[in-house]
């Protein structure tokens, strides 16, 4: 009789243990509390599914804060992902930001071929059910719309997801779960997230939504290691988001975790030198306002103009050229978790085996955003997700051999 395994969780990582699992012939049922799977996967891919990145793999891998992402990357790295994909009918192709995407630039696709292989390779796929946990013999119970299931099995798989977009599935519910059977869990947090500033109602009135284009953020991390990227990112009501801005959500949250705040600057002229802007500043303006002279010196006209202003009051021609090429901003918090597009902390690796099994659980393993690592995002996330899935499948099917199928409540 073939071994029997619950995989919790239809997100990246436990659709991809279910495909390694069910490919072995191995009996595979998959639960999700959702009424579909993937709703995140799906949600990723809104604005154009970014699978992976297509830089060098020993940079890749750099971009992880957990060291052990990379023994996943050396099995499943970002060129398999794109094979995988292929493999699906999901052709790929790298954009000019080194992000690879499907060339349909969405993610349903990809997802409903990818759970049509698993119906193929009979994977049983139940939603709405939510986990609760282990009994005392340790057999697994799900609330159900039909009421309280209980079953056991040879082995068992938690793929939950982080803390982040709880309404898709991941609420980190699992937490007191897993802290209540002696579980190590580090804190879940924000990451790829946006972060608050104490804007004035008028500048937020007037701006909120708006992109600030051609921008060089600028700050020192915790341990004083000075940083700079030039990109964009958007004014919100409360503070600010986007692609610059999540680059660097993780340092940024340390140090307001460390320090109450985080200092930053934004150059909002980079194609300016400081001498040049000075320059512009200084030249005698008439009877023109300053916004005039602003976009006739310099072209700064807009969100970037009105940025200034909630900053500086115009009085000091030295102290504005300066906040053009570094205005400061005082960050004062992250976004609530729920909104961040990942979460950091999560199962500790200290409570895991090199195959991602509980070492306090033999045969309960865990896989994907649950665990303690984040990266930025750029197809890193998703990648990661794949990878775990599958080396603890292969974690799985290793200790399922080396224990001869026998049947075992985990």
């Amino acid at each position: 009789m073939s071994a029997r395994i619950a995989i919790i969780g239809a997100g990246p990582a436990g659709l991809m243990a279910a495909e390694v699992l069910s490919a072995y012939g191995l009996s595979v049922d998959l639960y999700d509390a959702m009424p579909t799977p993937g709703r995140k996967f799906l949600l990723a891919g809104r604005g154009g599914l970014n699978l992976t990145h297509s830089e060098p793999l020993d940079r890749f891998v750099t971009r992880y804060s957990a060291t052990q992402v990379a023994d996943w990357l050396s099995a499943f790295g970002p060129d398999a992902v794109r094979a995988w994909a292929t493999g699906l009918g999901t052709e790929t192709f790298i954009g000019s930001s080194g992000r690879v995407f499907p060339v349909a630039m969405k993610s349903a696709p990809l997802l409903r071929a990818w759970l049509a292989r698993l119906q193929a390779q009979g994977v049983r796929l139940h939603t709405r059910h939510r986990w609760q946990g282990w009994t005392s013999d340790g057999a697994l119970t799900f609330a159900t719309p039909d009421g309280t299931l209980t079953r056991t099995f040879d082995a068992t798989l938690l793929a939950l997801g982080g803390g982040s977009w709880a309404r898709f599935g991941s609420d980190g519910a699992w937490v007191p779960l897993l802290t209540a059977a002696g579980i190590a869990i580090s804190p879940l947090r924000p990451a790829n997230c946006g972060f608050d500033i104490a804007w004035s109602e008028h500048f937020r009135d007037r701006n909120t939504g708006q992109p600030l284009k051609t921008i060089t953020l600028h700050y020192t991390d915790r341990h004083g290691v000075a940083h700079q990227q030039r990109g964009e990112c958007v004014v919100t009501a409360t503070g600010l988001e986007g692609s610059l801005i999540y680059a660097h959500a993780a340092a940024l949250r340390d140090l307001i975790e460390q320090d109450g705040h985080a200092q930053i600057t934004l150059d909002l002229h980079p194609d300016r030198s400081p001498e040049q802007v000075r320059a512009a500043v200084s030249h005698p303006r008439g009877a023109r306002s300053w916004a005039s002279h602003l976009q006739s010196r310099l072209k700064l006209t807009g969100v970037k103009a009105s940025l200034l202003r909630e900053v500086n009051t115009f009085t000091d021609t030295h102290t504005l050229a300066q906040h053009i090429k570094a205005l400061p901003l005082t960050l004062l918090t992250t976004r609530p978790l729920d909104e961040a597009i990942s979460t950091a902390g999560g199962v500790s690796f200290s409570a895991l085996d090199a195959h991602l099994m509980l070492t306090k659980r033999p045969g309960t393993f865990c896989a994907g955003e649950m665990l303690d690592w984040e990266a930025p995002t750029g197809g890193y996330l998703l990648t990661a997700c794949l990878a775990s899935g599958r080396i603890a499948a292969e974690g799985i099917h290793d200790w399922l051999a080396s224990n001869s199928y026998n049947r075992r409540s985990v």
